[in-house]
């Protein structure tokens, strides 16, 4: 490794607002062969920190719909240098499937000029150790819709065709202001440009507070793929972005909806079972260290509230899941470390 591959990285630009890099591999792993990636049980292996809220977004989706036996799951450890994530959770430091221990092994397997980001979530082809996509947005739409034949039965529909529009509506509206918001707030350069990110991100908040004093889920009684979109900014809000990324107006306990809403998803299975407030907090306080200095990771807040009742259910009747049913247990070796989560 030479200096500049070691280097810690960076997420400010001094006197300019934060704009975050969309160019990913977008490449699609399909059911209908348009791809010469085939939808293949066991070909390939989704690789998922629990400490990003992107990758967060792919272990929800492919545990509400029960592709574990589909598609194997890495779990990198939370802290990362300019390198890449690395998988130190595991024996030897390497990822058992794959064999390595840098993630970017597997983007320069497939292009050892790699010029992006080497993010998570990222889809790897097992054989090749090549990585395919690493396009959070399509990756859980294709989970729902290439992946269907290898759905569990009862597991819902996270992208309802009847909703389609409106929904698409909602998840633009969340991520421009909220999902990114928080990040233009945490990585802003400049007064003028936190204050601008700050401003637009409580509207945000505040719109889906009132949305949502009269639904008990955004698009209604049933969850949603937008459902999940939002949940992993607000179940990171006290305990990174309210401090870290001084999103400091109020703190998400404080507002009765979305503070509700947030507990009565973290209770339902495939949501908080995925939750590692630890490993959240060793990334974004150990890893920005041009935001925090000192790496000091803070010792609270307490996590006692996350399964206290919500009174959720007088707002949409029957289950969470519609006419489908929650997903089983967490499966063995999958389990957040003990101690890491309120839940049991």
């Amino acid at each position: 490794m030479n200096d500049q591959d070691s280097r810690t990285p960076t997420y400010t630009t001094q006197g300019a607002a934060y704009e975050r890099d969309a160019r990913y591999l977008t490449t699609r792993i399909t059911a209908d062969g348009s791809s010469p990636y085939a939808v293949e049980p066991g070909r390939y292996r989704l690789v998922a920190a629990r400490a990003c809220p992107w990758a967060n977004r792919a272990l929800i989706v492919r545990r509400l719909l029960g592709l574990e036996d589909a598609l194997g799951v890495g779990l990198p450890g939370p802290t990362h240098d300019a390198r890449s994530w690395t998988f130190d959770l595991d024996p030897d430091g390497l990822d058992p499937v794959l064999g390595i221990h840098f993630l970017r092994d597997a983007y320069l397997a497939r292009d050892p000029e790699y010029p992006l980001g080497i993010t998570v979530p990222a889809v790897v082809e097992v054989a090749t150790g090549q990585v395919v996509t690493n396009d959070f947005d399509q990756i859980t739409r294709d989970l729902s819709s290439q992946w269907r034949a290898h759905h569990r039965d009862g597991a819902p529909d996270l992208f309802p065709a009847e909703q389609a529009q409106e929904m698409e509506q909602v998840m633009r509206r969340v991520y421009t202001e909220v999902n990114n918001g928080v990040y233009r707030c945490g990585f802003a350069g400049s007064q003028e440009a936190y204050d601008e990110a700050y401003d637009r991100l409580w509207t945000a908040l505040d719109w889906l507070e009132e949305r949502l004093s009269t639904r008990r889920f955004l698009m209604g009684p049933r969850i949603t793929e937008a459902d999940v979109r939002l949940f992993t900014t607000l179940v990171r809000f006290d305990a990174v972005y309210h401090g870290h990324f001084k999103c400091n107006r109020n703190r998400l306990t404080e507002m009765p909806a979305l503070w509700g809403y947030a507990r009565d998803l973290f209770q339902t299975p495939g949501f908080g079972d995925t939750v590692d407030f630890e490993q959240i907090k060793r990334h974004y306080y150990g890893v920005h260290t041009d935001v925090n200095p000192t790496g000091i990771v803070p010792k609270g807040p307490s996590l006692e509230g996350w399964l206290t009742a919500h009174g959720r259910e007088s707002l949409g009747a029957g289950s969470p899941f519609g006419d489908g049913t929650p997903p089983g247990p967490v499966r063995d070796g999958e389990a957040v470390s003990p101690g890491h989560s309120p839940l049991p």
